[in-house]
């Protein structure tokens, strides 16, 4: 394979001989979305000769379309503000745009030319921004999902009765349908949340350069380079209102981070829900009933567990850590620069690629597939002593609670206790339970 990275990617290999996952894909992909805008508005701006800018922009489209993704083998793990990934990339380019102008023997310089006008302090968060908008927007079609199915489920199973719990306890009678609505609510306030936040990462440090002051770029380079990038990446990007604000904080990353992180702790929530609601399935709850994807033991025959929530559980786990480490990374920044930026971005980038996975996982093989056992339920919640709250306004609460007492003693259920001391007829106590719920 033919090396067209250079001398400063050779250096950074051998001071972060790191074995672990190299920098994200999308993370260069974006980077090579700013050098071919760059390079546009310089050319249009009369400050780059144009047959160096339309080099740089053929290479950087064999960058996106993937021909070059071997020349990017350095682990996202590395000091120096992600100083060595954004020259990794500038090398490429420029070597490969001087490959394709060498009949007019001229040399297309990694810094002088593809870097022109650019920092890696304005870049690579830049970078980051359009990455997670892409992201971002695959893992919010995969949350509209969620919620749409988790609606579905409710309007299916919108009359069937069960127990309500509070503190693992009985409580009082509702309905699955009330249960999945419930879910899917919660998952709607966390994606506009998300989508907040996203709407916000349109606004880039890009054209400030090193500290956000615009040293040695054009307000004319400015101006094209937002009007091309934004046309490249069909993004309405724009300058922020302070861009040394924004070169020095990292904190628009952490929100993006925690609002994603609360989807999944509440997809989690969820899960643990499922999880409860669905065990045994003898000696448990064993009201949902989850499909069999496969052996749950290799000691105990016939047992299946409930693997697919499970994942979801250590998503949230996942990302969790993920954000505590983004947080820190945020923290980490000094003066006029945030300089934890490659680990932030792994974090961040993988966050939203294992969750998009992950929760599209769920939709397609938990929720969609699961099943209510209504005698399970019906059972479960006829036994309970959730029917006591309801009669209260109607019989008192001395009186209930002598007939739960009573059921309790017995093993028989509120209602056949009920029935048996002409408290109530049977019209008049399921009338009840449906006005109720």
């Amino acid at each position: 394979m033919k090396k067209y990275y250079g001398s400063q990617t050779e250096m950074a290999l051998s001071n972060f001989p790191f074995h672990i996952s190299r920098v994200q894909i999308e993370f260069i992909y974006a980077i090579a979305d700013i050098k071919m805008a760059a390079a546009i508005a310089h050319a249009k701006a009369q400050e780059l000769d144009g047959n160096i800018a339309d080099a740089i922009v053929v290479a950087c489209k064999e960058i996106l379309d993937g021909k070059m993704d071997a020349q990017f083998p350095l682990s996202y793990f590395q000091g120096g503000a992600g100083t060595s990934i954004h020259m990794n990339v500038n090398e490429v380019i420029a070597a490969r745009a001087s490959e394709m102008l060498q009949d007019k023997h001229i040399q297309v310089h990694p810094n002088d030319h593809v870097n022109m006008s650019q920092s890696t302090n304005d870049v690579n968060p830049s970078a980051l921004k359009i990455a997670c908008l892409r992201l971002g927007k695959n893992f919010l079609a995969t949350a509209r999902t969620l919620i749409s199915s988790l609606q579905m489920k409710a309007l299916e199973y919108k009359t069937i009765l069960k127990l309500g719990r509070t503190h693992l306890q009985d409580a009082v009678p509702i309905t699955f349908g009330d249960e999945f609505q419930s879910w899917a609510d919660a998952v709607s306030r966390d994606m506009i949340r998300i989508e907040k936040v996203l709407a916000s990462f349109e606004e880039l440090n890009l054209g400030g350069t090193a500290v956000g002051n615009k040293i040695n770029a054009s307000e004319k380079y400015i101006s094209l380079l937002y009007e091309e990038l934004s046309h490249i990446t069909s993004f309405h990007l724009r300058p922020g209102r302070n861009l040394m604000s924004l070169t020095s904080s990292q904190t628009d990353f952490c929100a993006l981070s925690q609002a994603v992180t609360l989807l999944c702790l509440d997809a989690s929530k969820i899960a643990s829900d499922i999880r409860l609601l669905s065990s045994g399935p003898n000696g448990g709850f064993g009201e949902i009933r989850l499909q069999e994807l496969q052996p749950g033991s290799s000691i105990m025959p016939g047992k299946v567990n409930p693997v697919i929530p499970e994942s979801v559980n250590q998503l949230y786990f996942f990302v969790s850590g993920n954000n505590l480490t983004i947080e820190q990374c945020a923290h980490g920044a000094q003066l006029e620069l945030g300089v934890m930026v490659p680990i932030l971005a792994e974090s961040l980038l993988s966050t939203l690629k294992v969750s998009t996975e992950v929760l599209d996982n769920f939709t397609r093989q938990c929720i969609a597939t699961l099943r209510i056992n209504t005698e399970r339920s019906r059972m479960n919640l006829e036994k309970s002593t959730a029917y006591a709250t309801l009669l209260t306004p109607k019989l008192g609460y001395d009186v209930v609670s002598s007939v739960v007492k009573e059921s309790a003693l017995t093993g028989k259920p509120i209602r056949e206790v009920i029935l048996e001391k002409n408290l109530l007829s049977g019209k008049e106590f399921d009338d009840l339970v449906q006005n109720h719920t």
